[in-house]
């Protein structure tokens, strides 16, 4: 390849990588969705041809850009380290899969409106004054309550595992099942594409999938391989589970809504 087209080339990538950086920091994106290492080959790449002071700077300005989103990265971990962060897409997924009743429950808990209309009647105020006759005397009110003693009891696993003391064997059954499922599933290059993996003939399956399969990365069955560039997303099964200490220290949420899941059954048919 001839220096001009060298050049053209270099220069494309140089800006690309700083718009793209640029882009993760000005709208507030997880700053791990860049590949630094990756980012940075480009740029050791190029720079041993660079002669013109524009093509220079221009090198300097993506180089900064970098160093910025390793400097995000670093904020992002220690943020999530001191403060209680819980994954909204779990969240989400533990709303969806409360009874109706239960979530009404929450709502009305947690309602404040911010508009409210009150008016008495003659019903509001006999209810009032069956209120106060009610009440014991503030001498009683007043004082102080001595602690209640309460005998030792007996529990069962089933409380022990709703509490979260104990963890439901079943469901990591069903975890270790889909992690030996992804192992017979991957390639030769030892992973295999997220959406290949997770998405069925059935959303709700994909779906079911798809939150088991946050757990197998979660629990370090598994581990993400994000590209960025690409916008690709790769699932790598671990030979053993990791320990949380050593596993991917962010979250990641991956939307599996009806119109993604839609788009990726279209593509396999194709």
């Amino acid at each position: 390849m001839s220096n001009k087209p060298r050049r053209r080339l270099a220069q494309e990538e140089l800006r690309r990588i700083i718009e793209f950086c640029r882009s993760v920091e000005n709208k507030g994106l997880n700053p791990f969705l860049v590949n630094v290492e990756d980012l940075i080959s480009v740029i050791r790449e190029y720079f041993p041809g660079l002669k013109n002071p524009e093509d220079l700077s221009l090198d300097a300005e993506a180089l900064n850009q970098v160093a910025s989103i390793i400097k995000m990265q670093s904020e992002w971990v220690k943020r999530r380290a001191t403060s209680l962060y819980r994954d909204p897409f779990l969240i989400e997924e533990k709303l969806r899969s409360l009874p109706t009743r239960d979530l009404a429950e929450v709502f009305l808990k947690t309602w404040h409106p911010t508009v409210e209309l009150e008016q008495i009647t003659i019903g509001s105020l006999k209810t009032a004054m069956k209120y106060w006759e009610s009440l014991a005397p503030l001498s009683e009110r007043w004082r102080e309550e001595e602690l209640l003693k309460v005998r030792a009891g007996m529990t069962t696993r089933e409380e022990l595992i709703k509490q979260g003391i104990l963890r439901d064997e079943t469901f990591l059954s069903e975890i270790e099942k889909l992690w030996r499922e992804l192992k017979e599933a991957v390639g030769a290059e030892g992973k295999i594409d997220y959406w290949d993996f997770v998405g069925t003939e059935s959303y709700g399956e994909t779906l079911r999938r798809a939150y088991l399969t946050s757990f197998l990365v979660t629990y370090g069955y598994a581990t993400l391989e994000i590209q960025p560039l690409e916008e690709k997303i790769f699932l790598k099964p671990n030979e053993t589970p990791v320990s949380k200490t050593d596993a991917q220290p962010f979250s990641f949420p991956i939307p599996v809504n009806y119109e993604r899941w839609r788009q990726w059954r279209e593509q396999r048919e194709e």
